[in-house]
This record gives C-alpha cells, sequence and structure tokens, in this order.
C-alpha cells in the first residue's frame, strides 16, 4: 500500500489570520549575567569567594645580578624553583621575556602599525633608518636542570616555552637554572617600562630595572597558560613566590629595591647607617639617610670597586630595584596597625626642592589611606624613586615621574602630576601587587581600581585635589568617535585609548557606584571584602562583580553590563511636566473600570484622583480643591478616625501634584537622580534608582507632591553621571552647551 500525502486547500481563510507577531529573546538590560560570566564551580564560586579546590603556583628565585655602568648591561643567574599546586599534570612550562619587547625585531616593533613618530633624537634616528638599531632582549646563555644538564627550550618573541623531560606531576617541584645578559635600553630614547636615564651634564645614569629576568608565566583554572605576548601595553600575569636577590654595583651607588635589605651596614657608610636605623623611629619627618652633599660627591667619582646588595622578599610576585650614584635617599617610618612600615624616597638632585618636600609626605598619606579603605600594607617598606618621565609599578618600590624648573620652582601642574603619580604607583601595591589580577588580559582590574582609590586618597590629602576619574570628565570620551572606543571589557592592547578606558572609565564606573548607586556604606563593606579575598591570589573579572554583588546584597548586573560591556552613553531627560488638580468626581478612566467589573459608577469605590491640567477630565472649578483635608469629606473622615488633632497637624498639607515623565534617549541604564527647587527657593533631593527602567527602557514618570510650587527641575545637578546631554536635564530649558547633538550626527 502507498500512503500519499495530500495538502488540504484552505476554505476562505483571511490573510491576516497569521500572526504576524515575531518572538524574541530576552533583550533586557535587567537580564542576568549568565551568559558574559563563567560557570562557578570547585575553584572560584558562584559568590566571588575563592573556592575549596583554589590553587595558585609558586616561583622562587635565588638570583645573582651585575650592573654594568660603564656599559649598561645587566648580567644575571638565577635558580628557580617551580611549584606545581595544580591538580593538573604540566608537560612545559612557559616563562615570560618580556626585555625581548627590545629586541631589534621585536613583535611589538612588526605589529606596530601607527606610522612615523612625533620626532627622533639622533641616537633613535641612527636606529631606526640608518642600519644599526638597538642591541635589545635577552642574550640566554643557557637553562640547566638541578644538575647541570642543557634543558630543551622554544623561544617565541616574548615567551620562552621550557620543553620538559617528562609532566610535572601534581604537587611536584621543578628546580631549574638560567644564565643570561642584556643591553638595558635608554627609556628616555627607547621608552619602556624600565631602563636608565642618562644625565648629559654629569655623565651619570639612574637606572630603574625591572623584567630583568625571566619570569614565570601564570598558570591557573581560570585560563590555562597566561602566554599573551608582550606588546607593551597590557602589562604583566605574575606568580606569587619568595626572593632571595644579590645585586653587585659600583661602590658608589646607591639602591633600594623589593625585600628587605640583608646588609645595610655593609653597603652604607656609617653615618648613613646610623640615619638608616633612625629612619625606622622616626614618625613625623622624613630621616635624610643619604645627604644631597653626600649624592653630589659620589656623582664626580666613578668608582671602579663595587659592592653587593642583598635583598629577601617573601611572597610576591615580582622584583625590582633603582640605582646611581646620583641618589639622595630620605625614609620615614608609617605606624599601620600593630607594624612599622617604612616609607622612602631616592631622588636625584634634580628632583630637588620638590622631592624632598612631597615625596616622602605622599607615600606615608597614600599608605594610610589605602589601608583604611582596603587592608592594611602587608610589606615593610613602600619606595618612590625620582625617574623624569615615568609612572611604573613593582613590589614595594615605584618609579615616578616629577621634576621642578632649573631654579627650583614648580608649577600647580608639576605638584599635582608629582603628587598624583606617587599616589597611583604606591598605590598599585595593593592593586596588583597584593591582589594579583591579570594585567595582559584586563588592564583596568588593577588600573581603574587603583585609579579609583587614588581618587578617594587624593580627596583626603587635599580637599579640592584635581583627579582624574569623575564621570563628568568622561563625557567628551564617550560621545567621540565609536570605531575608536572598545568596552571596558576589552584585552588591553586591544584598546585606542588606555588611559580613559583602563584608568578613568572603570575609575568614574566605581565613583558612581559608592555615590549614588549603592551608597558609601554598601560599597565600601563590598569593595574592602573582594581586596581581603583576594589579596595574595588570583582573582578574575567575574569574581570581583560576583564579590561585589555577593556582599552588598545588591544586583549590579545591569550596571556591569551597559558599563563595562558596552559603549552606551547616558542620556537622561525630562521629557514632560504635567500639572495635576484634585477631585473626587469619577474620571473616565474609573467608568472603563467600573463598566469592566459591570458595577454602577455610584457603586465604586469612592476615590480622590489626580486629573491633569491637559487631561478631557480637568474642569476649571477643580482648581479651587488646594486644601484636601477641608475639600474632600473622604479624607476628613479617614483623618478623624485614624489620628488624633495633634496628629493631624504634623502631616502634610499637599497643594500640588507634579508629574515629570523623563525619556532615557541614551542606551545606559542609569538612576535618575533629580533636585525639585521651589520658588521659596527651598530644595528637595531624590534618587531614583537604575530599576526604574526595568519595564520601560525609553520613558518612566514619577508624581510629585509638594505643599510648594515648583520653579525649577534639574536632572543631575552634580553632574556625576556622566551625562553626555545637558540640554535635557532642565526644566524650564537652559542654554547649556551640547556636545550630545554632535555625537548623535556622528552616530546617525
Amino acid at each position: 500500500m502507498t500512503l500519499v500525502f495530500v495538502t488540504a486547500k484552505a476554505q476562505n481563510t483571511p490573510k491576516d489570520s497569521i500572526s504576524p507577531i515575531k518572538g524574541h529573546y530576552n533583550e533586557s538590560k535587567f537580564k542576568q549575567l549568565q551568559e558574559e560570566l563563567p560557570t562557578p564551580n570547585a575553584y572560584r564560586t558562584a559568590s566571588g569567594a575563592p573556592g575549596f579546590a583554589y590553587y595558585q603556583q609558586q616561583a622562587d628565585y635565588v638570583m645573582q645580578i651585575t650592573l654594568d655602568d660603564k656599559n649598561q648591561r645587566i648580567y644575571g643567574e638565577a635558580t628557580v624553583t617551580y611549584t606545581n599546586n595544580s591538580p593538573d599534570a604540566l608537560d612545559y612550562l612557559w616563562v615570560q621575556l618580556d626585555q625581548n619587547i627590545q629586541a631589534p625585531n621585536s613583535l611589538s616593533k612588526k605589529t606596530n602599525g601607527e606610522g612615523p613618530a612625533m620626532g627622533y633624537q639622533a641616537q633613535k634616528y641612527v636606529e631606526e633608518f640608518m642600519g644599526k638599531p638597538f642591541d635589545g632582549g635577552y642574550k640566554l646563555d643557557y637553562v640547566k636542570d638541578a644538575t647541570g644538564k642543557d634543558i630543551s627550550y622554544t623561544v617565541n618573541e616574548t615567551m620562552m616555552r621550557i620543553n620538559l623531560e617528562k609532566p610535572l606531576a601534581s604537587k611536584g617541584q621543578m628546580v631549574f637554572k638560567m644564565k643570561w645578559w642584556y643591553n638595558i635600553n635608554n627609556y628616555m630614547i627607547h621608552r619602556g617600562r624600565s631602563g636608565y636615564e642618562h644625565f648629559e651634564e654629569d655623565g651619570n645614569n639612574l637606572y630603574i630595572i625591572a623584567q630583568f629576568y625571566p619570569r614565570m608565566a601564570v598558570y591557573n583554572d581560570a585560563e590555562g597558560w597566561q602566554t599573551l605576548q608582550y606588546l607593551g601595553t597590557g602589562e604583566f600575569s605574575l606568580v606569587f613566590g619568595n626572593f632571595d636577590v644579590k645585586i653587585t654595583t659600583p661602590a658608589d651607588h646607591v639602591m633600594e629595591a623589593t625585600g628587605i635589605l640583608q646588609n645595610p651596614q655593609e653597603v652604607f657608610t656609617k653615618d648613613q647607617y646610623k640615619r638608616y636605623e633612625l629612619a625606622q623611629k622616626s614618625y613625623d619627618q622624613p630621616v635624610v639617610v643619604v645627604t644631597q652633599a653626600e649624592a653630589e660627591v659620589s656623582e664626580k667619582g666613578f668608582s671602579e670597586k663595587t659592592k653587593t646588595w642583598h635583598y629577601k622578599a617573601e611572597m610576591v610576585r615580582d622584583f625590582a630595584f633603582a640605582t646611581s650614584r646620583k641618589l639622595i635617599y630620605d625614609a620615614q617610618a608609617v605606624k599601620l596597625g600593630n607594624k612599622t612600615v617604612l616609607a622612602i624616597s631616592l631622588y636625584p638632585k634634580e628632583g630637588n626642592p620638590l622631592w624632598e618636600q612631597v615625596s616622602t609626605k605622599v607615600v606615608v598619606h597614600t599608605l594610610k589611606s589605602y589601608s583604611a579603605h582596603l587592608f592594611d600594607y602587608p610589606y615593610p617598606k613602600a619606595i618612590s624613586i625620582n625617574a623624569n618621565q615615568q609612572g611604573m609599578e613593582y613590589p614595594m618600590i615605584c618609579f615616578n615621574g616629577g621634576r621642578p624648573r632649573e631654579d627650583g620652582s614648580w608649577s600647580k601642574q608639576t605638584y599635582n602630576g608629582t603628587v598624583g603619580v606617587i599616589t597611583h604607583e604606591v598605590g598599585h601595591n595593593w592593586f596588583p601587587m597584593i591582589v594579583n589580577s591579570d594585567e595582559r588580559q584586563w588592564g583596568w582590574m588593577d588600573e581603574g581600581l587603583n585609579t579609583f582609590t587614588q581618587l578617594m586618597a587624593q580627596e583626603e590629602f587635599e580637599p579640592g585635589f584635581e583627579s582624574r576619574g569623575y564621570p563628568k570628565d568622561l563625557v567628551e570620551y564617550m560621545t567621540g568617535d565609536q570605531s575608536k572606543l572598545e568596552p571596558i571589557m576589552t584585552q588591553h592592547d586591544l584598546v585606542h585609548d588606555s588611559g580613559k578606558n583602563a584608568y578613568h572609565k572603570p575609575a568614574a564606573g566605581l565613583y558612581m557606584l559608592r555615590e549614588f548607586i549603592m551608597g558609601r556604606e554598601l560599597f565600601d563593606h563590598a569593595f574592602k571584602t573582594y581586596a581581603n579575598r583576594w589579596k595574595f591570589k588570583h582573582p578574575s573579572v567575574a569574581d570581583f562583580f560576583r564579590t561585589m554583588e555577593d556582599a552588598s546584597g545588591i544586583d549590579l548586573d545591569w550596571f556591569w553590563r551597559g558599563w563595562f560591556y558596552t559603549t552606551d552613553v547616558n542620556d537622561i531627560g525630562i521629557k514632560t511636566v504635567n500639572q495635576f488638580v484634585l477631585t473626587d468626581e469619577p474620571t473616565a478612566r474609573v467608568k472603563r473600570m467600573a463598566a469592566a467589573y459591570g458595577m454602577p459608577v455610584d457603586q465604586f469605590p469612592k476615590m480622590i484622583h489626580l486629573v491633569a491640567k491637559d487631561s478631557p477630565d480637568y474642569k476649571p472649578e477643580y482648581d479651587q480643591n488646594t486644601n484636601p483635608t477641608e475639600d474632600f469629606q473622604i479624607l476628613k473622615e479617614y483623618l478623624a478616625k485614624n489620628f488624633t488633632s495633634e496628629e493631624q497637624a504634623q502631616l502634610k498639607n499637599v497643594k500640588y501634584f507634579y508629574e515629570i515623565v523623563f525619556e532615557k534617549p541614551g542606551g545606559l541604564v542609569m538612576p535618575i537622580l533629580v533636585d525639585i527647587v521651589y520658588v521659596d527657593g527651598s530644595k528637595e533631593s531624590f534618587n531614583f534608582p537604575g530599576l526604574i527602567w526595568r519595564l520601560n527602557d525609553k520613558q518612566v514618570s514619577k508624581v510629585f507632591p509638594s505643599e510648594k510650587e515648583i520653579k525649577e527641575i534639574i536632572i543631575d545637578p552634580l553632574e556625576i553621571t556622566a551625562d553626555v546631554n545637558l540640554e535635557n536635564n532642565y526644566y524650564p530649558r537652559r542654554a547649556v552647551s551640547d556636545k550630545f547633538e554632535e555625537f548623535k550626527k556622528k552616530t546617525e
């Protein structure tokens, strides 16, 4: 038998009987971040805390380093003990060779598509165009195992894979040795986050040395091996460990470095050592350990002898140092909890008198402020080094620009810049040196969080201090060319404007969370919880977002999505303002409701109604109902029954009713901050949470009852929501410079 399927002809089917409605996915800006965030697991919980199975690797270094000041070279030998705390057997190890960014044909240079530089110093011109490039990058002499046997390795640009003969088992250790050298770059010519500054007038160099040794890459549960190449913008992803480092310099050099100095009596003169000891007990002002007079004598000597500085550091993710015969050295003790920390500054005479007055003072303040907002600084010291045109951070030590004019004077801009860079770079000890996020991937997790904490510290240091991180200063950036804007959640090397994207915008977002979205009490508790949960650990983006919600009890997914995952802008305006009058006569709306319930209107519950003056229900006589407690019997009866005369006297006698319709042309969800100014000059402020937009992303309305007539309505009066269009923020409208119209033309 054959079965034949025949389509039956429809009988008189009208064309519009097929539904034109098409369904859609959840497009709400309030939907949860389930699609964006990784699934919680035993390593990282849904609360944002480390899970019971959380682990992290450890890399311990014993190093002997020699600085060749005559040839500007570093020579190094290191023994590395790598501990595999993961549950995985590792077939190979990855090591970072970040110094290879200075190699003549580095990946960074090959992928630079920006065209000619603004200008070329003579040395740079010869290197770039005359066939004599700077010979930078590591020169590896060997990689050997603990027995001295050569280990196979493969160099891939700024990464090196150590090829193991057999997998490194879980909980196992690998000990290997490396020997290398490299030419130190003049960072004033070749740029870079470390190098040396040459002083032509006296022939000396000031060395700020970092990325000077091959560093273990991070292996963790979230990424596996972090092997993104170092291109210069995305900074570092590093492993915690212990360091034992000996650094040999010319005998007339002064040095500071990560860790505790083990041999101060050997490297300081007798008088300097006495001052060094005194500084550790001086809580009121800095003690000058190496004076300017001593530094000026040393910078003329160029000793042929050497001395070795010995430092040990525990539980740090990196090591850096600074050295020169030009350096002045001062230090002051700081009491934090039950421990004393040494705040230290080193600077050449070219930094004075600005640095002797400012640097250590700012270090002390930063240590106190950050400790109060996050957790007590755990390391024994914090060092600020004056390095021209620099701003870079490492555990316990940072390199900071800012110098006075030759006559010793300085501008307000120089002062602000010096205070700002010292605060920022010392603050990096918390993010990412201790709360150890992956800078190579997410620059904002250290720069943005630190810029925000810096903003708070600077407000405490000097009220009105000019800081970046305020929302209103972002408007021009956010209304710029969208082709050159990226969401904050963009890998750092792919960002056009790192300063705005990784520093300013995240800081502004946290500022808004603290000031009006969460409130200071809830924000401060959550922010401190995140810092304490993840100190000396490796947090991810999800750990931060989840902890902020978990510790505050506030759902912030709408904010993370809009501010961090998009380039949308905030534009909230006043669409219309309607004035209402009162009546107890049934309105058209009531009549429709009564009909729907099949009830006569006179049997519908007696109510007082708000009637818009432009409504068909409006009657001029309603204007007379300005004293509701006298004009409406149902209100009089309710009050008499439920309140004493004394209580009634305390109640408001509302005479005016306004409906404000708020519109949201911008794509961002944001709370509505409103000031109502009355004719008598008084004012009320309102904060309607972002959730007010949850059912209508275009417009919402609120009714404002008042005993007084409204004179003016202002949205975001303090300009703290990064609102890009102030023209619609006022009722009645004000003439305000409008950058938003230009922005709209660009994006249409």
